[in-house]
């Protein structure tokens, strides 16, 4: 059998896109009985009705996703 050695850097980020992914199928399979809906106002723009839900959940996977760069990027420069 062989195996794969694995660097530090490729393990964090292995474990940051399956988490986030996991997290992002739990919200779309949970937001299906939600009623709430919201529209986000960026610049002049507007979003379709979205459920506040999916807006928290997103919020909070685009800031797990970039600070798991931010990581990588420190340990980068620290090298």
């Amino acid at each position: 059998m062989m195996k794969i050695k694995m660097g530090t850097n490729a393990k964090i980020l292995f474990f940051s896109i399956f988490s986030n992914t996991l997290l992002f199928l739990t919200v779309i399979l949970s937001i299906q009985n939600s009623n709430t809906t919201r529209k986000i106002n960026f610049f002049r723009l507007q979003t379709i009705p979205l459920p506040i839900s999916f807006i928290v959940a997103s919020s909070f996977i685009i800031g797990s996703i970039s600070s798991s760069l931010v990581i990588l990027g420190k340990r980068k420069n620290n090298n």
